[in-house]
């Protein structure tokens, strides 16, 4: 029997990976400086095309998200804004295809090291999906609408809210809806090193006997950092995805489950270690 983390989105099991160099690391001390107005001007762009489209697309959201027979269609212009923002921020998405979307309900499974990647999540995978997300979203001013009722919140450190959010996430995929997640559980201080994934994805796709897929996001670390750090990163550019084969779970058992779960974070940290 494989070991179990402390909930179902709980605890992880094992170190961080240390193959990958953080970013501050990396980061040359002098351009760090001398491009920090630079920096800063860009993050409030950002912010400015982020909070101005979103105040205008609020009524539309907020009537599509009423019903969950529309949700469809809120899934949809969810796209069409995320195709907005990254023509506004200047983010384009470059997508590696090394293997195809199975047909749903399937568990997306990617690395998280900005949040740029809940925005590029919907130009990268064009099926109907929802995100499971930390529940501290719901504080978000206008943006929390997207998660009080459409997609899945949880908190953590909280089993019981962990315990509701799995069932949430099962029902979905009952459903036939496809489900987004990010292992780690949030952003690590030292992306774009990844925290050991936590049990929740692997344990859910094991149960339900659908296919995983990977994503690596190359470059969102290197393109924004924490928005309200004024000296993080922040600059338009190219961000490299990866879409790699689908992992299968038919057979599995929890008893494969810690082989599960390291085999995806193996794959999704490899382009990371090639970026060095």
């Amino acid at each position: 029997m494989g070991k179990r983390s402390d909930s179902e989105f709980g605890s992880p099991i094992g170190g961080t990976n240390e193959r990958v160099a953080d970013s501050e690391s990396r980061r040359n001390k002098v351009f760090k400086w001398l491009f920090m107005p630079i920096r800063v001007l860009y993050k409030l762009w950002f912010a400015l095309v982020f909070f101005v489209s979103l105040a205008i697309l609020y009524i539309p959201f907020r009537i599509l998200l009423h019903r969950p027979r529309r949700y469809q269609r809120a899934f949809r212009l969810k796209r069409w804004w995320a195709y907005f923002l990254q023509c506004g921020s200047g983010v384009f998405v470059k997508i590696e295809r090394r293997g195809e979307l199975p047909a749903a309900p399937y568990i997306i499974c990617c690395n998280h090291s900005s949040y740029l990647d809940i925005i590029q999540m919907y130009n990268v995978v064009p099926h109907y999906f929802l995100f499971i997300a930390k529940y501290e979203l719901l504080n978000w001013p206008l943006f929390n609408i997207f998660f009080k009722n459409m997609n899945i919140t949880v908190n953590r450190a909280d089993r019981s809210s962990a315990a509701k959010a799995f069932r949430k996430a099962a029902q979905a995929i009952d459903r036939g809806t496809s489900i987004a997640m990010f292992p780690e559980g949030g952003i690590p201080p030292f992306v774009p090193r990844m925290k050991p994934f936590k049990d929740g994805a692997f344990k859910l796709a094991i149960e339900k006997q659908i296919p995983i897929v990977p994503i690596t996001f190359r470059d969102h670390w290197r393109l924004l950092g924490e928005p309200t750090e004024l000296f993080s990163r922040g600059r338009p550019g190219i961000s490299r995805t990866i879409i790699h084969p689908v992992i299968s779970t038919k057979g599995l058992t929890e008893a494969d489950l810690v082989d599960l779960r390291q085999k995806v974070f193996r794959i999704i940290e490899a382009p990371l270690v090639q970026d060095q």
